[in-house]
């Protein structure tokens, strides 16, 4: 997908911003509370998301919660499992963000710290898997990178759409099918 002129100058221009919040939150060893508060602010300075309209906390699921849900409308787009900044990523946490979007039948995950962002495509099959469309770095991104910010592009308020997010996850997997695809930084 080819991100506008406007989308990319937002997300350069903001993902440097939030480079210094993010870097200044891990020195402090924020809370997981604290680290959802900034993921919002994210959601709506660097991806274009309405944070009083398109973003809600403790997204419930079968008597559990899901940190953000970003939805759009009627269009629940993806859901964010976060974890606090300093809390490394672990394969229990990916688990949790994939049962998640499996037992509301959402195909979009992202699981993130903050500083690190996984984004996996749930692949409904018997048993439940996991595709994992990218993962990057918000502390050693480079904000000009073309790649990074088609990377990013898609998941936009302007960009996303389930077609383009098959579509890039097609092209992913054109790339490769045996490797893990990682968003360059």
């Amino acid at each position: 997908m080819a991100v506008s002129k406007k989308v990319a100058e937002r997300i350069r221009t903001q993902l440097k911003r939030y480079q210094t919040v993010l870097a200044d939150a891990k020195a402090r060893d924020i809370s997981e509370s604290d680290t959802v508060t900034i993921l919002v602010d994210m959601l709506a300075d660097v991806f274009g998301y309405n944070k009083y309209t398109d973003v809600t906390k403790e997204f419930a699921i079968r008597g559990t919660y899901c940190d953000l849900a970003v939805k759009v409308g009627e269009d629940l787009r993806f859901l964010i499992e976060a974890k606090a900044i300093n809390v490394e990523l672990r394969d229990n946490h990916v688990k949790q963000a994939i049962d998640y979007a499996a037992n509301h039948g959402i195909e979009w995950v992202v699981l993130t710290n903050g500083v690190t962002w996984q984004i996996y495509k749930v692949l409904f099959q018997q048993p439940i898997d996991k595709s994992l469309l990218l993962e990057w770095d918000v502390l050693n991104a480079n904000p000009k990178d073309a790649k990074l910010l088609d990377c990013l592009g898609n998941l936009t308020n302007e960009g996303f759409t389930q077609s383009s997010m098959k579509v890039f996850y097609q092209q992913q997997q054109a790339v490769s099918r045996f490797t893990l695809v990682v968003c360059p930084l």
